[in-house]
């Protein structure tokens, strides 16, 4: 080698990769960073807004965004997915996509509660307002998906108990009433999960699914509701008695098929456990608020 070229390594051209790497190394990859931390979220995804729902999960804002060089997390996403290797998961993903008749039996489990309580009730039986209750339990156990907190079964004891609690105090017609309440509340839980993954699909940053998101979701609860007064009609139960728990209850369904975190739900539900003709309402109400604020997020919306 010529003496020359020997010693311009350390220094001319040679230093200038040698330094490149060094200040490179100073100020980090943030992306690289975050995408090994996330690293299994990036390579199962589906799309770019399974990352974002993922990255909204664990905190990560469209501020936060901005510390990688992002105008958004959906921004952000984006690039994860496409540095990701993840053609395999994408082969496979329509696989898992649930078929016609998944979707028929789904619609034929919300109607078994109402066909047991009717036909029990019919025959006179003293069984009837039990075997409503334990239905429109069970009913809440179908859609269920893996949330957040200890104890997952709770939240259906908790259900269970208030639904017989109350049908206790008011009579069978009540059980009846909330057993016709599932058929509705069964659509508007598809409807209204199609709906939120539909502009999950159509935004561009977190705060503009949000303001997609809870249009909709006052939309369902409002449907459900006059549906839910439609039921108590038929089964000749007081409307202030039936509506709100069948409120509380299928928003006891959404949360739970939406992985909500389980504390606000069973809060809710003991607090109607409360001998307080208002505690039905209150905890309706509550839960309500709960709903507005966890089923805005995208994260709540991502496949199972």
């Amino acid at each position: 080698m010529p003496p020359g070229e020997a010693g311009s390594a350390p220094g001319g051209r040679g230093g200038g990769p040698a330094a490149g790497p060094a200040r490179r190394r100073a100020g980090g990859d943030p992306v690289k960073a975050l995408l090994h931390r996330h690293r299994e979220l990036c390579e199962r995804a589906v799309d770019p807004l399974e990352i974002a729902a993922g990255l909204e999960a664990h905190g990560i804002t469209d501020r936060t965004a901005a510390r990688f060089r992002h105008r958004d997390v959906f921004s952000l996403a984006e690039e994860l997915y496409a540095r990701s290797p993840h053609e395999e998961v994408a082969a496979a993903a329509p696989a898992l996509v649930p078929a016609g008749p998944a979707a028929f039996r789904g619609f034929g489990y919300a109607l078994l509660p109402a066909a047991l309580a009717c036909a029990a009730a019919a025959a006179g039986q003293a069984w009837a307002g039990a075997a409503a209750v334990v239905a429109v339990a069970t009913a809440l156990v179908w859609p269920g998906r893996a949330g957040g907190g200890r104890f997952p079964y709770v939240v259906h004891v908790l259900a269970a108990a208030v639904a017989g609690w109350a049908v206790y105090r008011h009579g069978t017609a009540l059980a009846v009433g909330l057993a016709l309440a599932v058929v509705p509340g069964h659509l508007g839980a598809v409807a209204f999960a199609a709906g939120a993954r539909a502009r999950l699909d159509g935004s561009r940053a977190l705060e503009d699914f949000t303001d997609r998101a809870r249009p909709l979701l006052l939309a369902a609860v409002a449907l459900f509701t006059g549906a839910a007064a439609a039921a108590a009609v038929l089964a000749g139960t007081p409307l202030p008695v039936a509506v709100p728990l069948a409120l509380l209850l299928f928003l006891t369904r959404l949360l739970l098929r939406h992985a909500a975190h389980r504390a606000p739900v069973g809060a809710a539900l003991a607090l109607a456990l409360v001998p307080v003709p208002a505690a039905p309402l209150a905890a309706a109400a509550g839960l309500l608020v709960h709903a507005v604020l966890a089923l805005a997020r995208a994260s709540a919306h991502a496949r199972p």
